[in-house]
């Protein structure tokens, strides 16, 4: 039976990372909400123009454009075993035109991993990240440090922090995850499907923990 897996996490909580993982331990293939929309864009695929139209004149995307999207992706053959989906659903809406969608395929969303972290970590993770301005090398002032403060160890030129790094910006940004991820949080926990990980655990802890709750469902 096919397997597909919603992962959550806020900006900072490492997702991204453990998206990789799960993928390649589990043999899924890593759907993101993002890479999607790239894909289509660049392609200059009919939804992707669609969706290029409403981006350009500052609108959000409907909902519609999204969701035949991801059907599109999940038809392909290497999502026969299942997916990770990650950055989609958003909202409770979503979560429910994806059940429709795995309808189709004889599946459903098997479990939801929620890495939680809270939000003073999430805006001490993000906001310590500083950019070298030749050859865009990041480094992070408590986890990768330059060896000369403000300077680039491989280029030498000067360190800044970009904006999307700046405190207000970080915690506004998370903020805003936090509220509008709350409904599909409570919607997934109401179905018992909502895994909650310690995303505060070192990165392989987080890691073992996940893959270890995500055979358990998927095995029975």
């Amino acid at each position: 039976m096919s397997v597909y897996i919603v992962l959550l996490g806020p900006p900072g909580a490492g997702k991204g990372t453990q998206a990789k993982v799960v993928s390649q331990k589990m043999g899924l293939p890593h759907i993101s909400s993002g890479d999607i929309f790239r894909e289509n864009i660049n392609n200059l695929t009919a939804l992707g123009t669609l969706a290029k139209g409403y981006m350009d004149r500052g609108e959000l995307v409907p909902d519609d454009v999204t969701i035949a999207m991801i059907q599109e992706r999940l038809s392909r053959p290497d999502c026969k075993p299942g997916a990770l989906l990650d950055g989609f659903p958003r909202t409770p809406t979503q979560a429910e035109a994806l059940e429709r969608i795995l309808l189709q395929f004889m599946g459903e969303v098997a479990i939801v991993p929620y890495i939680n972290v809270p939000e003073a970590v999430l805006v001490d993770r993000l906001t310590g990240r500083w950019t070298c301005r030749a050859g865009a090398h990041v480094f992070h002032e408590h986890f990768n440090p330059p060896q000369k403060t403000g300077i680039c160890d491989y280029d030498g030129s000067e360190l800044y922090q970009r904006d999307d790094d700046k405190s207000e910006t970080v915690s506004h940004r998370i903020r805003v995850y936090l509220q509008q991820t709350l409904p599909l949080i409570e919607y997934y926990k109401t179905q018992g499907k909502l895994l909650e990980v310690d995303g505060t655990l070192p990165i392989d802890r987080v890691s073992s923990v996940l893959l270890e709750e995500l055979s358990r469902t998927v095995t029975g």
